[in-house]
């Protein structure tokens, strides 16, 4: 990094702001990593098959399909706090309440109504860094962001699989956290809210609008196929993998899973020094390549440790991809409308969490573990085409 640009990443990483949005993104992040180490231990205690267990995902972003984007929009009427505390406190409360469930079918209504909290969290997040934040800052702010995630996703698996240890329902009670976080975005939060000019017709005109940018609509189809590939083949079918070939216990199966918060921490920390030598299509370029090495090799490793290696290519993937999408996006919208925007991102993002799983299993189904892998490696290798098509610079 420069001279010039150390100085505004200490700022950024020193301002008290960005430490709750950091509160907000663990929560956020809470609801899927921390269970995954314990599907197989469901399946065993509830009488499901495991492949069912990827339900607990879709059904708990299956609400927010609908809810994201409309949150988003009320955002930027109402203003951010106001869409935040609730949702904070619905997704402590439906989340912990999923720790006394024994039943399956009321597991995964639990879990639809703990996504219902979540909805907003993982846009509105990104929409706080947007306003409080430009510039550099903007870009050294989304990075510390990732890496902050990343943490989160290394440490919830593992602090998920060890508590797994105790009985399968103890992980998810985790979501408890997220009610102190929303009485400090109550009261400690100073972030400057939208004002209000445009009647609604002419936010929605203004908003479709904005739609039709060829960049916006790749970051779109960008967004929704690395998170299917997330939440599907990597979230739901690697620890399958694991506990079907290896027969490691769960809390290994969350160390093997959270080793791709390694390089997605090392990578999205210095994101803002990678952007001043690489263009952001060029970082998303080489995330692609690392996306479809990983999912190559995945199905192919001859122990479980082994999994390490692919794990590792794969984080280091979403440490280009994430932040350098986000931050494209933040720019492309004034305040105004910037919480739509990154909710109507944040709605790709469930649509792809919410079908990645289903058609994993889909593929898993017809074809075993190679055809997960293989076909979200051809998943990725497509992007390449939309990237060119649609954010050439």
């Amino acid at each position: 990094m420069t001279r010039e640009a150390k100085p505004a990443g200490r700022r950024v990483l020193k301002d008290p702001r960005l430490h709750i949005i950091f509160g907000i993104t663990l929560s956020a992040v809470m609801g899927v990593s921390s269970i995954t180490p314990v599907f197989p231990k469901v399946a065993e205690a509830l009488d499901v098959a495991p492949e069912q267990t990827g339900l607990l995902i879709t059904f708990y972003y299956l609400s927010g399909v609908i809810l994201t984007p409309v949150l988003g929009f009320l955002s930027d009427r109402i203003g951010r706090k106001r869409i935040l505390v609730p949702s904070l406190f619905l997704f402590g409360v439906a989340g912990t309440a999923c720790a006394f469930a024994r039943d399956f079918e009321l597991l995964l209504g639990l879990r639809l109504l703990q996504g219902m909290g979540a909805a907003s969290l993982g846009a509105l997040n990104l929409t706080l860094i947007g306003d409080i934040f430009a510039g550099n800052e903007r870009t050294a702010a989304m990075g510390y962001n990732a890496s902050v995630l990343s943490i989160g996703t290394a440490a919830y698996p593992a602090i998920g699989g060890a508590l797994a240890m105790l009985g399968w329902h103890y992980p998810f009670a985790l979501p408890i956290v997220a009610i102190p976080v929303g009485l400090f975005v109550l009261f400690r939060l100073d972030n400057p809210e939208p004002e209000v000019n445009a009647h609604f017709k002419e936010y929605l005109a203004q908003v479709t609008r904005g739609l039709k940018n060829r960049q916006v609509v790749g970051i779109f189809l960008v967004s929704f196929a690395v998170f299917a590939i997330l939440f599907g083949p990597y979230l739901t079918f690697v620890p399958l993998l694991l506990d079907d070939r290896f027969a490691i216990d769960s809390f290994a199966i969350g160390l093997v899973i959270s080793s791709a918060s390694i390089t997605t921490f090392l990578v999205s920390a210095n994101l803002e020094a990678l952007t001043r030598r690489f263009s952001a299509t060029g970082l998303i370029y080489a995330s692609i390549v690392l996306y479809v090495a990983a999912m190559a090799m995945l199905p192919y490793m001859p122990s479980a440790w082994w999994m390490v290696v692919p794990s590792l290519v794969y984080g280091a993937a979403q440490g280009l991809n994430i932040p350098s999408v986000q931050t494209l996006l933040a720019g492309l919208a004034p305040i105004e409308y910037r919480g739509a925007f990154m909710a109507l991102n944040g709605t790709v993002y469930r649509i792809g969490q919410t079908t990645g799983p289903v058609a994993a299993g889909v593929l898993y189904a017809a074809w075993s573990y190679e055809g997960v892998f293989w076909g979200a490696a051809g998943l990725a290798a497509l992007l390449v085409v939309v990237v060119a098509a649609t954010l050439r610079e």
